[in-house]
This record gives structure tokens, sequence and C-alpha cells, in this order.
């Protein structure tokens, strides 16, 4: 009689099919990642993109960098 918890024995398929199923479920969870990766990716551009399309016309403005490089420091 077989035991369920019977250990597998050399020689059959189902360590194979479980090493290969369990690749194909670290592969799908690569690609969702990737995909997640990949949106953050473009809303990140499209909200540049946005932000600085009202810009185009108008021109570069100044920023605080722009006038520190633009005063000495006070001593």
């Amino acid at each position: 009689m077989d035991h369920p918890l019977k250990p597998l024995t050399r020689g059959t398929r189902e360590p194979k099919m479980f090493a290969y199923e369990m690749h194909k479920v670290n592969q799908a969870e690569l690609l969702r990642e990737a995909a997640a990766q990949r949106l953050v990716h473009e809303a990140r551009a499209a909200r540049r993109a946005r932000r600085n399309a009202g810009h185009e016309a108008e021109g570069r403005v100044s920023h605080l960098r722009d006038l520190r490089d633009r005063f000495a420091h006070a001593a």
C-alpha cells in the first residue's frame, strides 16, 4: 500500500514537473514586476512631459540654483 506522503523515487517525472512549474511561476512573477516597473517609468515620463509642456512657450524661469550662482556669498 502506497503512503500519501511517500517521498518520490528517482526516475519519476514529478520532481522535474514541480521544478518546471516553479520556474514558470517565477517567470510569471518577474514578467509582472517588469510590467509594473515599466508602467511606473511611463507614468513618471508622462508627468514630467505634462509639467514641462506648459513652460515651452514661456521659456525657462530662473531657479534658486541659478540665483545662488549669480551672487557672491557674504563673508
